[in-house]
């Protein structure tokens, strides 16, 4: 963007593509990671632990639950707020009011970034993230398929539901 006036500052960046938009969506890292990583800041992604660094929850820590490109706001997970009627909303916080105190260095690509730039990421990093990715895989194993209502087997298809019932449980099917 050439111009200055902040009329087309403000419409160069609405109207800006989603590319452009993640770009914008930075934080600033913590001391130590900064050091580690020779980085000064970086974009920030849903799984990423941060730290609040102004407003009423100034020195909160979370982690980022969702990121929304449109609206170039970030929801956390445990923070919450009341509405005047009762219920409880998770506000939008802009990402340059927070601190990215651990990323999920779970992607590859981001891991690639950082060493362009001449970091290293631990060993530490990689493994915990690929602990959280396993027990995320093997939690929705669990989730999908069908469930044997009598035993509580889980299987892949209908038709080997339907094979272990009539093996299993002869009565189910009289």
């Amino acid at each position: 963007m050439k111009s200055k006036r902040p009329g087309k500052q403000r419409k160069g960046a609405l109207e800006s593509p989603m590319h452009r938009k993640q770009k914008m969506l930075s934080a600033v890292l913590e001391k130590s990671l900064r050091e580690d990583l020779n980085i000064r800041s970086m974009q920030i992604r849903s799984g990423d632990k941060v730290k609040v660094m102004r407003g009423d929850e100034r020195g909160k820590e979370d982690k980022v639950r969702k990121v929304d490109l449109k609206k170039r706001k970030v929801t956390l997970e445990d923070l919450k707020v009341e509405k005047v009627d009762g219920t409880e909303v998770r506000p939008y916080v802009d990402p340059s009011n927070l601190m990215i105190l651990e990323p999920d260095m779970s992607d590859e690509r981001r891991s690639k970034i950082v060493e362009r730039a001449g970091g290293e990421v631990s060993e530490e990093l990689k493994k915990e993230d690929e602990e959280e990715e396993e027990e995320k895989q093997a939690e929705e194993k669990e989730k999908t398929g069908f469930k044997c209502e009598i035993c509580g087997d889980v299987f892949d298809s209908k038709r080997g539901l339907s094979i272990h019932r009539g093996k299993s449980h002869p009565e189910y099917t009289k």
